[in-house]
């Protein structure tokens, strides 16, 4: 070619959509800030991924609309009817006056392609036929409509031929409809009586279809792992998949299945490589209650879904259980059952200090007021004693041995229950001593549901409690893994901090009791912690954090800790005891 001849631009026959939003300027004079951000929620939840799906090509967005580009006119019309199920769905409980609605047009015509970009009348046709379009309505050339009219279950209303701006040739316009008549929306089912999940399909966003396997399998492995948590009612795969390749509304799904919580997600490979993404909805208010995703390798698939599925199940849990607990607390105090009394319970527990463990211990008596047996309740109210022992509140005889006892019966009556045998175990083995018998539950509890944060931060602190310093690390890391975000880190940096204390690695053990220290400055055993470990390191500043530790308990003698860890192990003991004496603490 020589230098001085035009470059011939590169021409194809493409399905071309385009895409606006009806009465634009009317949503932004209205509410600027909020229609932009309900305009992205769309693109990430619903735009985007359905184009990914159906193989399209975004070509350009513009604020109100965009161009895509198809190979198959299929895919295209599929994709546009997608959207605009999506769309309807997403609208059903919207006021008409603020409802985004989309006005989409596609042509199948020759186009120029340069610099990512593309021209030519098959685009300029596309456009006409969406400013034809009505809001939510879809509009085709006739070209499309022959050659998806017996591929597609669609009926097309014609709409004659229409002269359009800068078409020389009128354009034979037909509207799509669906061919089924609308149904009446069918009774929302009931929610169960504990928090509810369904897991959708995940979306292939690979392009390509052989990988539908591998996403399919992350889905049936991560809703496995999710049903073990039996404090969680999860929807069975079967019901999920129901929605796979359809356009999703959680509020839809939320009816029809009964569930208040949605997990969705996509998959995509390129090369060796994977990424998995998810987020979990709150469907009463449309809220992302979590989100995350995770990369990985495709030479092992099956344990790539393992550790997804692992992560998936232990990230979400304890951002499900602070949406209960705070869906439980806005509920009057007259419609209170069991289960919200636990919850209000639980939320109490939170709180640092001694004074929401007691007001915790009279959430939990009514709820034993009402079932007796009710073993999560059970299993906190030795919680609650065990707590008011460690902060050193002086506990008449009957209210220790309420705790030892509850201990034991958490255990007895929660034997399938991870969370109840972790919290019994965690305070039988302090308050009573007995390891064997903690150990066995804690150990069952980890089998239950080794996906379990909590489990794993008992199991640590059991271990701890019993003078095994390496399995309690290797078990700490574990609840750390499984919930990176947990509320109550500074309990998972503090137990980390005990462990490594009791391996004599004492300057990792100082670094993690800091980092506790920085979320909650005056917890009472972390800062025992840290003043043992100060005795052990020969800081400086040593005798500032006895006086710290002593201007939050004056009576925190070595004599009284001894009374007061008479439940630990005789090695365990030995190392608080010697930390202390070095750093100074008084012996009585």
């Amino acid at each position: 070619m020589s230098a001085d001849k035009p470059e011939r631009a590169e021409r194809r026959l493409a399905a071309i959509l385009a895409a606006d939003v009806a009465g634009y300027s009317r949503l932004m004079g209205a509410d600027e800030e909020g229609t932009l951000d309900a305009l992205k929620a769309i693109r990430r939840e619903l735009g985007d991924p359905k184009i990914a799906e159906h193989r399209g090509r975004i070509v350009k967005t513009t604020g109100d609309g965009m161009l895509v580009e198809f190979a198959s006119v299929v895919d295209a019309v599929r994709c546009a009817v997608a959207v605009q199920q999506g769309m309807a769905a997403r609208n059903a409980d919207v006021p008409a006056d603020r409802r985004i609605e989309y006005r989409i047009g596609i042509n199948l015509g020759d186009i120029i392609s340069d610099d990512n970009d593309i021209y030519g009348d098959g685009v300029n046709v596309a456009a006409r036929l969406e400013a034809l379009a009505e809001p939510g309505g879809i509009c085709v050339s006739g070209v499309v409509r022959d050659q998806v009219r017996d591929r597609l279950d669609l009926a097309f209303d014609d709409q004659g031929e229409q002269q359009v701006k800068n078409i020389a040739r009128p354009v034979h316009v037909y509207r799509i409809r669906p061919t089924a008549p609308a149904q009446e929306a069918k009774p929302a089912l009931a929610l169960p009586d504990k928090p509810s999940l369904a897991v959708l399909p995940f979306q292939n966003m690979s392009g390509d279809p052989e990988q539908e396997y591998f996403a399919d399998g992350m889905v049936e492995e991560i809703t496995t792992a999710i049903a073990r948590l039996p404090w969680l009612f999860v929807i069975a795969r079967n019901s999920s998949f129901t929605y796979k390749g359809k356009a999703v509304d959680v509020k839809q799904v939320a009816r029809e299945l009964g569930v208040r919580y949605v997990l969705e997600g996509s998959v995509r490979k390129a090369g060796n490589r994977v990424r998995i993404t998810g987020q979990l909805i709150d469907t009463a208010t449309g809220a992302h209650i979590w989100a995350d995703r995770f990369d990985g390798l495709l030479d092992d698939v099956f344990e790539l879904q393992d550790q997804v599925a692992a992560s998936v199940a232990g990230a979400i849990e304890p951002k499900l259980r602070q949406s209960e607990v705070s869906r439980a607390v806005r509920k009057p105090t007259e419609s209170l059952d069991v289960y919200d009394l636990y919850l209000r319970a639980w939320a109490e527990l939170q709180k640092p200090g001694i004074d929401g463990a007691i007001a915790a211990l009279a959430l939990l008596r009514r709820a034993l007021a009402i079932d007796p047996d009710y073993a999560p309740a059970i299993s906190q109210i030795a919680q609650v004693r065990q707590r008011q022992w460690v902060f050193g509140v002086a506990l008449s005889q009957d209210e220790f041995d309420e705790g030892v006892r509850m201990a034991r019966r958490g255990i007895a009556l929660g034997k399938d229950d991870p969370d109840v045998l972790s919290w019994s175990a965690n305070a039988l083995s302090w308050l009573a001593g007995d390891h064997a018998v903690a150990l066995n539950a804690i150990d069952r509890a980890t089998i239950l549901n080794p996906n379990s944060a909590r489990a794993w931060l008992c199991s640590a602190t059991v271990n701890c409690f019993a003078n095994h310093p390496v399995p309690a690390i290797d078990a700490i890391y574990k609840a750390m893994r499984l919930s990176p975000l947990d509320p109550a880190a500074f309990n998972f940096k503090a137990i980390l901090g005990y462990a490594l204390m009791q391996a004599g690695r004492y300057a990792e053990a100082m670094d993690w009791v800091d980092r506790s220290l920085q979320d909650q400055p005056n917890n009472h055993f972390t800062m025992r912690l840290k003043v043992a470990l100060c005795g052990y390191l020969d800081r400086a500043d040593t005798g500032d954090w006895v006086a710290r530790l002593l201007e939050l308990n004056p009576a925190h003698t070595i004599a009284w800790f001894k009374v007061l860890g008479k439940g630990l192990a005789e090695g365990t003991m030995a190392v608080w005891i010697e930390g202390f004496r070095r750093a100074g603490l008084p012996e009585e």
